[in-house]
């Protein structure tokens, strides 16, 4: 951090680390350009990075290409239209070399002709690398009976 302004490095790290969400959430919408924003998802993990699903069920753990590849298929395959995801709110906490993002999601499409909305919580730790804010880790949980966000 700088001695002049200590706090005008965390707020570039956080404005950094912001667009690495959005292009995160980005990422997850059918039509054009599928192919394009999840290759700068996968630009923005580490390659060792972790993925995992839980959503009431045994815990689901992917590496990068096995978590991007299927959802390249599912987005532009046709079965999922007008499919997007977007955070709802969210809060960044950065030390040092690592961050961690915690936010509330949600998401709507259209899966086989039939229309759908979820909501869901997620988790992304980051680290800075030589190259800027990289996800070392994501996780996430959906509602479900018995699970639901708190409004807040």
């Amino acid at each position: 951090m700088s001695s002049a302004d200590p706090h005008s490095d965390v707020a570039a790290d956080r404005a950094a680390i912001a667009g690495i969400v959005r292009a995160f959430f980005a990422a997850f919408t059918s039509g054009p350009d599928v192919a394009a924003r999840l290759d700068a998802l996968r630009a923005a993990f580490l390659p060792e990075a972790v993925i995992v699903r839980t959503c009431g069920g045994e815990p689901t753990v992917y590496d990068i290409d096995g978590f991007i590849a299927p959802r390249q298929t599912l987005l532009s395959g046709g079965a999922l239209a007008d499919f997007r995801e977007w955070e709802l709110s969210g809060h960044t906490e950065v030390f040092g070399d690592i961050a961690h993002h915690f936010c509330s999601y949600a998401k709507a499409g259209v899966q086989d002709g039939t229309p759908f909305t979820a909501r869901g919580m997620k988790t992304l730790q980051f680290v800075r690398t030589p190259a800027g804010w990289r996800i070392s880790a994501a996780a996430w949980d959906d509602e479900r009976d018995g699970l639901t966000i708190e409004s807040g």
